[in-house]
């Protein structure tokens, strides 16, 4: 039975685990990181993560500190503009068109809002970084049975029999994290009945660097841009439906489904073609009670799930990190103790509960299928748009969710 030391044990290799990784080894910590599965790193390899995240100003500072961004960058598309469409049937009984607002970048910034990037390329360049750095170790195939706290570090056993002593364990192992119901921690989740089917696309109208979400019933269907493909324009689609739906959708020829996207699209970037496979998974929204244990710190979908509505998902994770890293230089000579992260709690979970709040609402309201309250979605949306400083203060609300 081997045994080894580390500063920081991070569980979990999803894109916010690895970037936790190589942003705390820049940083000087010796970093161990494991995940019961080796990373996809290609979309067409199987089981690639099909989904994209837009990652805002914030986490494009936080990954720049981390030695990410430069390599990351290229893969990415920038969002000057964010494009809502509201096409209830209750708010344009006479009108042939959507309802549109774009909401400008430039209204608050001289920088886009932030870009976007296929999860598996932040996977790819996240690790690519790791391997760089020799104060940090990556173990693909290996997963953390159990974590037993002491007064000055915590004693963690490996599926493999590897035991480490780290002064800092960081759940980051997923919606479903093992660590956390090791530790007994109980969530508070809301299912909505609805999944999301996502791809990518072609079409022959250039995104421009807009974000276009619409706004109908059964959720939102939103058009995020991503950097050419094979001389095309191209962007990322993640279409919310109620639960029965999106498996009819996903289920039908692709000649049938291409003409069901298309209707949805509203010929926003004109035709659309798909260009990748059609991945399906469920929306939830999910809180952990608490985000630390004895000397554990969660983060990520380990803490929070949101629906993907507002970028939030993964801005909220490196949120998270943003505030741990903080935290932990703060206390290097105690790292991991109690004091810091009784300041982790303090300072995140009410953040990230008020906007799993905001998101449960606008989800609900964009599921709506009812004219009055699809009335009341539109009224809302052009009351925003049209009030400078409502409009401004709500775009730096959203992209400060990676501060």
């Amino acid at each position: 039975m081997s045994e080894h030391s580390t500063d920081i044990l991070i569980a979990g290799g999803g894109p916010a685990g690895l970037i936790a990784a190589a942003a705390f080894g820049a940083e000087g910590y010796r970093v161990t990181c494991v995940d019961p599965a080796p990373p996809v790193t290609d979309e067409t390899a199987s089981g690639a993560d099909m989904r994209t995240s837009a990652l805002l100003q914030p986490s494009v500072r936080l990954l720049e500190r981390a030695g990410i961004w430069d390599s990351l960058a290229p893969h990415g598309a920038a969002l000057s503009t964010m494009r809502i469409l509201d096409a209830g049937k209750g708010c344009a009984r006479e009108r042939p068109h959507p309802l549109m607002h774009d909401f400008k970048a430039e209204d608050i910034s001289d920088q886009p809002f932030g870009w976007n990037f296929p999860n598996w390329a932040i996977r790819r360049e996240a690790l690519a970084r790791i391997e760089r750095l020799p104060n940090v170790r990556f173990l693909p195939g290996r997963a953390v049975e159990g974590v037993v706290a002491r007064d000055d570090t915590a004693l963690a056993r490996l599926d493999d029999g590897t035991r480490l002593s780290a002064q800092l364990v960081v759940g980051a192992d997923g919606r479903n994290s093992p660590l956390r119901e090791g530790l007994g921690i109980r969530t508070r989740r809301i299912s909505y009945g609805q999944k999301a089917l996502a791809f990518a696309v072609t079409h022959p109208s250039p995104h421009e660097n807009i974000s276009t979400e619409i706004h109908a019933s059964g959720g939102p269907f939103t058009l995020v841009p991503l950097p050419d493909r094979a001389g095309s324009p191209s962007s990322a689609v993640v279409w919310m439906e109620k639960g029965p739906e999106a498996e009819r959708l996903a289920a039908l020829p692709l000649p049938d489904f291409e003409a069901a996207l298309n209707a949805r699209a509203f010929e926003a970037l004109g035709p659309l073609r798909v260009a990748t496979r059609i991945a399906v998974w469920p929306i939830i929204s999910q809180i952990a009670l608490g985000f630390t244990g004895p000397r554990v710190a969660l983060m990520a979908e380990a803490a929070h799930v949101v629906p993907p509505i507002g970028a939030q998902g993964l801005n909220m994770s490196l949120a998270d990190l943003a505030c741990l890293i903080e935290l932990a230089n703060r206390n290097r000579a105690e790292l991991g103790n109690p004091a810091m992260l009784t300041a982790y709690q303090r300072r995140r979970w009410p953040e990230v509960a008020a906007r799993i709040a905001a998101v449960d609402a606008l989800n609900r309201t964009s599921m709506a299928g009812t004219p009055p309250v699809q009335i009341f979605r539109a009224g809302l949306l052009d009351m925003i748009h049209r009030i400078p400083t409502l409009r401004k203060g709500l775009m730096r609300v959203g992209l400060g969710a990676g501060v």
